[in-house]
């Protein structure tokens, strides 16, 4: 039903514009093809998006959400953001270590 209604309303859209105004013969010939070419064309439209739907499984609406608190997560030491120090400021580097610069 959908498909047939926009195939009436371009067949009607094509007979008028098609034929050039009221004085000249109409134009059925392109009416008749455009009207086609709109059923097919909305009719496989309605056919793939009818196809794409998928129910979700029954599982998914159960439970309470996964990670809905918005509160700071702890660093696991596998390069996380987590601050390790009081104050979370980076430590300096030591004294002797080899990249300090001293001779």
């Amino acid at each position: 039903m959908f498909s047939a209604f926009w195939a009436v309303l371009a067949f009607v859209a094509v007979l008028i514009f098609a034929s050039g105004g009221s004085s000249k013969t109409p134009r059925f010939d392109l009416a008749f093809t455009g009207a086609g070419i709109a059923f097919i064309v909305t009719l496989v439209i309605a056919a793939m998006l009818a196809m794409s739907h998928k129910e979700n499984a029954e599982h998914l609406g159960k439970g309470s959400g996964v990670n809905l608190s918005s509160g700071r997560k702890p660093s696991n030491g596998f390069g996380g953001h987590g601050s390790s120090q009081a104050g979370g400021t980076p430590e300096a580097p030591d004294a002797d270590s080899t990249g300090s610069g001293q001779s």
